[in-house]
């Protein structure tokens, strides 16, 4: 075969094995053989010169000084001439439906970047569709070209009488998904609390994942590092990617956990964590590198795990470490270190030829030994996928929006003026802070004050067609003039979220989602400015993610003419509803004190 001529899905070990022996002691030919390569090997921590790699049946069968006796007249031979070979880059950690994109449209997107693993938590679309949803991404994943496994997601809903979504599971969804073939284990644990109190769901699901032989993940999204956090930990998560300080990560590490360290569209958290590495000395096998969320503006032009990678590179870690961190630490975490995560015999024939190792420069990507991408272009044939009709009419509004629903009166006898609460962004970071301000009140409404970035934010029910707002305030967007933002992503349970400064304009945009059954969209003065639809579940677009970035682009133009620099506000605004991650939120049940997991009043 070329070794550009596309395979089919892997064949399990046993199945092979009788042929790797053989191309490795030269009684067969290999399908392909890559010569004079700088051999990165991850579990010994060197760099090998001079190294000849065999790949035979989508498996590594030979790595060593010379393969000529592996060459045969049909054998692909390539010659990488001192560059290095690196194992293909895992992604730990991460939601494809926050790249707006369908997973097919993801893996061609991150391909080119050598991201050759996934472990996809799909709580986006579980949240909307349920176990069905978890479904139809798990059954996408199975026939793409690189390894997409996925973990049956945790917490829907998230908080539980804190919020209301569009679907329930549990542990008897949590077993049944145990026995597909691409579940790898339990998405982040997000109900802290539920665990640390022994919450009859989340020890039933916890249980049921380690019976399966299966790895449990984490979400610990607080500073507390006391008995609640021990008592986490005690339940089982074996990961967690929400540190945000070094401490957190040499906490997670102190306790058995593997600390996951996030650089996505909007979350910078390795820099501060790696310091437990490069100054405190801990031992880096512990800690893996993973992308959380990242939309497609940021995979089309920034890269995926190599951008991660290169950042980890950047912050003091060696290239030899930081590369461990997004291979063959996360393989051995998922238990997969016998498929992926290592350029050695047996394993999967996933790797990248790269030119220079600082950097990360990608020459080419090959996965289970075809050549996917050279020169960071697809070259790998992937149909678009097709998602049935259920998962897209998902936004239901129940009525047209009008401004008044929008409008939020004030307590009797507070004058011009009234005190509230208000939702606090933090740039480039989950977690939000709980602030007060006075906003002024007029013929008894409760007005925004753009001039001290005090902006309206709504959450518009979406499931139910129930027709019912709840409102709030928000700041650090920083709008002037009339403007407004909607979205249907809004982790996590993804009714849509409207903030703005004219009640007018968040009408205007809540209604037109419903139109195009979901997305992201941006008036100004009455007028949209940009729209990104994303019919499939309100979450996902079916186009490229070149067009879908280009939207974004416009989405981005929109946000900044209209006052708002932050890094990644749609982003920041797709998290105002998650409300397992401290400090105030908004649901369909009201205003979230996400740190005491309580309703609160608006109004102080």
């Amino acid at each position: 075969m070329t070794e550009t001529e596309h395979s089919p899905a892997v064949l399990p070990f046993e199945a092979v094995a009788a042929r790797l022996v053989d191309v490795a002691m030269g009684r067969a030919k290999a399908d392909l053989v890559v010569r004079n390569a700088r051999w990165v090997n991850v579990h010994s921590g060197e760099i090998i010169p001079a190294t000849d790699i065999a790949v035979a049946a989508g498996r590594f069968a030979y790595c060593g000084p010379d393969a000529s006796h592996a060459i045969g007249p049909d054998t692909a031979v390539v010659d990488a001439a001192g560059r290095y070979v690196v194992p293909g880059l895992c992604d730990a950690h991460m939601h494809v439906e926050s790249g707006m994109v369908t997973v097919t449209e993801f893996c061609r997107a991150v391909i080119p970047h050598g991201t050759t693993s996934m472990f996809i938590d799909p709580h986006e679309i579980a949240n909307v569709l349920g176990l069905a949803g978890v479904r139809l991404m798990h059954d996408e994943a199975l026939v793409q070209p690189v390894n997409v496994w996925v973990q049956m997601p945790s917490c829907v809903p998230s908080a539980p009488g804190l919020e209301e979504g569009g679907a329930v599971l549990g542990p008897k969804e949590v077993a049944e998904a145990m026995e597909w073939p691409a579940i790898i284990g339990l998405g982040e644990v997000m109900n802290f609390p539920g665990v640390a109190a022994n919450d009859p769901g989340m020890v039933g699901e916890i249980a049921a994942t380690r019976r399966a032989g299966k790895t449990v993940g984490g979400h610990y999204a607080s500073a507390d590092l006391g008995l609640a956090f021990h008592g986490y930990v005690a339940g089982g998560a074996e990961d967690d990617h929400e540190g945000t300080r070094m401490e957190d990560a040499a906490a997670r590490v102190r306790q058995g956990m593997k600390a996951v360290l996030r650089l996505g569209s909007a979350w910078y958290d390795v820099a501060a964590q790696v310091r437990a590495i490069t100054e405190m000395g801990l031992d880096s096998r512990h800690f893996i590198l993973c992308t959380d969320d990242c939309h497609s503006g940021t995979l089309v032009r920034d890269g995926h795990m190599d951008r991660v990678v290169r950042h980890a590179i950047a912050q003091g870690l060696k290239p030899m470490t930081a590369i461990q961190m997004a291979t063959i630490n996360t393989a051995e975490h998922f238990k997969l270190e016998r498929e992926i995560g290592s350029v050695t015999p047996g394993r999967r024939a996933d790797f990248l030829i790269v030119s220079d190792l600082c950097e990360l420069t990608i020459d080419a990507v090959y996965g289970r030994g075809v050549r996917l991408a050279s020169a960071g272009r697809l070259e790998a044939d992937m149909p678009a996928h097709a998602y049935p009709a259920s998962a897209v009419d998902t936004v239901r509004l129940g009525r047209v929006l009008v401004a008044d629903d929008f409008r939020l009166k004030a307590p009797e006898g507070c004058g011009d003026s009234a005190e509230v609460r208000v939702i606090g962004v933090v740039e480039n970071q989950a977690p939000t802070k709980a602030l007060t301000a006075r906003v002024p009140v007029v013929d008894g409404i409760a007005l925004a004050d753009p001039g001290n970035d005090v902006c309206r934010i709504a959450l518009v029910e979406r499931h139910r067609a129930s027709g019912s707002v709840t409102n709030g305030f928000v700041s650090g967007f920083g709008y002037r003039g009339r403007c407004a933002m909607a979205s249907t992503v809004a982790h996590d349970s993804h009714h849509m979220i409207v903030v703005g400064t004219s009640e007018a304009d968040m009408a205007l945009a809540a209604n037109r989602l419903g139109e195009v059954g979901g997305g992201v969209v941006f008036f100004a003065d009455g007028e949209e400015k940009a729209l990104i639809e994303m019919p499939i579940a309100g979450l996902m677009s079916s186009e490229r993610a070149e067009i879908v970035a280009a939207k974004a682009d416009r989405l981005i133009a929109a946000m900044r003419s209209a006052g708002c620099m932050l890094n990644n506000a749609y982003m920041q605004h797709s998290l105002l509803a998650l409300v397992v991650i401290p400090a105030l939120r908004i649901s369909d049940k009201g205003i979230v004190d996400s740190a005491n997991f309580a309703i609160v009043d608006l109004f102080v």
